[in-house]
């Protein structure tokens, strides 16, 4: 098994200010890495970094070897941000097959009414997002970033506006992601829920890497314990 996501003293600024600093983490094949930290700590800087959206300033940054921002390497990437980034005057049904083709894939509808199963949309598939819930926005932007089968999954806060049944759906789909070989990287307040599913924990805070490592018995009992072992 070799390093899915290797990143070595990276540096990312917004003028003077550094959001991320000489920061290196380096997460396994296969493996689901909750990376948390507190508000402003560099989680989100350093997640659009992975996904190819924003440069860096200094330092590297390889995916299965090969830089984020390569076309080939972007197409494997399945990313969630906070903007979540679909077409509120098309349909949840038109948004997939919208994303379909830009990713290169067929425009097979059983792969589109799949992924709007798996997050609970098949009912409302032909309605406009825009009279979505937020939660249903959430839902339908993790279905996109599901939908070619990425080989990296880049999350921040995907369990945003999801009731207890959709966290265990993407529980569930995350599951299914890491048999499926996927890679996952994924950013959270919500402690117990990532912890559940991670094999790894990572721990920024101030854009720095304070605690890396694999995710034991006594964090998922007691998920703040990481922030009283390296934050006080």
């Amino acid at each position: 098994m070799f390093d899915a996501i290797q990143i070595d003293q990276l540096w990312k600024f917004y003028g003077d200010y550094a959001a991320v600093r000489d920061f290196t983490l380096s997460v396994p094949e296969d493996a689901c890495c909750a990376l948390i930290g507190r508000n402003g700590a560099g989680k989100t800087t350093l997640l659009r970094v992975l996904a190819g959206l924003s440069r860096f300033d200094r330092g590297t940054v390889r995916l299965f070897g090969e830089p984020p921002r390569k076309q080939t390497t972007r197409r494997q990437i399945g990313f969630l941000g906070h903007g979540i980034g679909v077409y509120e005057d098309l349909t949840a049904r038109e948004n997939l097959y919208f994303f379909a083709r830009i990713a290169g894939l067929k425009t097979n509808s059983s792969l589109i009414d799949s992924s709007l199963e798996r997050v609970g949309l098949a009912r409302v598939s032909g309605m406009p997002v825009r009279q979505f819930s937020r939660g249903m926005h959430q839902r339908l932007a993790l279905a996109r970033a599901f939908l070619h089968s990425p080989k990296i999954l880049v999350l921040d806060e995907p369990f945003t506006a999801l009731d207890d049944h959709a966290i265990a759906a993407l529980t569930e789909l995350l599951h299914e992601a890491r048999k499926a070989g996927a890679t996952i990287l994924i950013s959270t307040h919500q402690l117990r829920e990532a912890l559940t599913i991670a094999s790894h924990v990572a721990l920024i805070e101030n854009g720095r890497l304070r605690f890396s490592g694999e995710r034991t018995p006594e964090m998922l009992e007691d998920p703040a314990l990481l922030y009283r072992m390296n934050l006080e």
